[in-house]
């Protein structure tokens, strides 16, 4: 029978910037609340699954050292990054224990204790450069996982990203690696001010890091458009022995950080089509990584909802309720179609002289 991890430990909670901050243990307690009440965790095809902490050898293959000091002193009596950043007591652990997690889901697979994985762990990652972290991340866990495969004998990794805002960490991480397949989608303007079609990669890098970005707006018809246009056609050729997602929840169109206009139904497609490419290309070896997402009660339940659903294959509905429905009219924009295709243009342009599918 074919099962789907959910990876998650109970002191994910215990990580609180500020009882106001977006990024709050508020996020995974509605979840697991609505979860519970879908009986999710009583499904035969879910297998919950408790993560260890990172290894020092983990988070040092990605990781500065003296970025690793200054991080495990300042979590002993509390610290700062950036305004939105800041290190409270003891995040040094609970931060080994979510880049931990997503090593965790990676390594499930390949023990074949389940076919996929999704990694619900915070704090979350995927701005965290190798010198430093910023926007809510510290460690970047979906980086320390995919450097964790490679040294397993996985060296061809596809890591599709797409949180509201770019992964500019991730990017860096991989910037010069041509083992490493980067393709990130982006609200564009945002935080961080990166994500360019026009940045691609260095030295043996160049052309395996591809940004798209989205503008205000941008809906389920527009991420699919991305998907079936740069994601499959890139993968098709690249072919990769692992998939692993930035699966940031921030781009809902009840999400107050950002503009863009993405339903739970929409996640749901864009997953399956993610697992339908890993079992195509890789033996359906695909993990996700929880990265972003602030509409607590009204978009990270049915979202996170719909990447399972669509990883284990369940036969369950996934819409938000209709009295949502009034705030997608709001942020939801009739051109962002037309300029989503002109985006994607400008990347094909780029990327035809790396890559043979454009």
């Amino acid at each position: 029978m074919k099962q789907t991890g959910i990876v998650y430990h109970k002191d994910y909670l215990k990580h609180e910037q500020s009882p106001m901050h977006p990024e709050s243990k508020a996020r995974l307690i509605s979840t697991l609340d609505f979860f519970t009440k879908k009986g999710l965790f009583d499904n035969p095809k879910i297998k919950l699954i408790e993560p260890t902490l990172a290894s020092l050898k983990d988070i040092l293959a990605v990781h500065h050292q003296r970025y690793i000091e200054f991080l495990k002193e300042e979590s002993e009596t509390g610290g700062v990054i950036d305004p939105d950043t800041t290190i409270p007591a003891g995040l040094f652990d609970i931060a080994l224990l979510a880049a931990g997690g997503a090593i965790k889901a990676a390594q499930a697979i390949i023990k074949k204790e389940v076919n996929n994985a999704f990694a619900m762990i915070r704090p979350p990652g995927h701005h965290a450069k190798p010198h430093t972290g910023g926007g809510f991340c510290y460690l970047n866990n979906i980086a320390i996982a995919v450097r964790w495969l490679q040294r397993n004998g996985f060296r061809k990794i596809l890591i599709i990203d797409w949180d509201a805002h770019h992964g500019n960490g991730t990017q860096e991480v991989f910037y010069e690696d041509d083992s490493v397949l980067f393709i990130s989608l982006h609200q564009v303007p945002l935080y961080p001010g990166t994500g360019y079609p026009n940045e691609v990669g260095k030295g043996n890098g160049e052309g395996y890091t591809v940004n798209v970005p989205l503008p205000p707006g941008a809906s389920d018809k527009c991420y699919m458009l991305v998907f079936d246009e740069i994601i499959k056609p890139l993968t098709e050729e690249f072919k990769p022995e692992f998939i692993a997602v930035s699966t940031g929840f921030d781009n809902h169109f009840t999400d107050l950080l950002t503009s863009l206009a993405i339903t739970a139904k929409g996640y749901t497609e864009m997953m399956s089509e993610a697992v339908k490419l890993a079992e195509k290309l890789c033996e359906g070896r695909i993990f996700a990584v929880l990265e972003g997402g602030y509409s607590i009660t009204k978009g990270l339940p049915y979202s996170m909802l719909g990447i399972v659903v669509a990883m284990a294959g369940l036969d369950i509905l996934i819409e938000e309720p209709e009295n949502y429905m009034d705030e997608l009219i709001l942020v939801k924009r009739d051109g962002a179609y037309e300029i989503v295709k002109k985006y994607i243009d400008t990347v094909k342009k780029i990327h035809s002289q790396y890559w043979k599918c454009f």
